[in-house]
């Protein structure tokens, strides 16, 4: 009796873990595939750069250095500065999306 009170107690612990990950793993996955840059960039950065990317964005610098202004963020010569994204969630690959869309809108 011992032994199925135990046996019971291990497949429920089994089952409320492999149900916590799977749901993690759904979650992280469906944060990925719902990003859409120009969504992105009208809620969370056109208030700044402008509707079309014309206010502080330097397009000629190198993509993997906007990348990374984008996921940490940068100091401007006077406020408001560029906040760290990746403190938010925003990926690498978020951002280099989002890069590209600002290029793309650039006027």
């Amino acid at each position: 009796m011992k032994r199925l009170r135990t046996l019971t107690l291990i497949t429920a612990i089994t089952i409320v873990v492999a149900a916590f990950a799977l749901i993690s793993a759904a979650a992280r996955t469906r944060n990925t595939d719902d990003f859409v840059a120009a969504d992105t960039y009208k809620a969370k950065c056109v208030a700044c750069h402008g509707a079309a990317a014309e206010k502080k964005f330097d397009a000629t610098l190198a993509d993997a250095d906007l990348v990374q202004i984008v996921l940490k963020g940068k100091k401007g010569e006077k406020p408001p500065n560029m906040p760290s994204y990746e403190e938010k969630g925003i990926t690498e690959d978020q951002a280099k999306a989002l890069v590209a869309y600002m290029k793309s809108i650039k006027k």
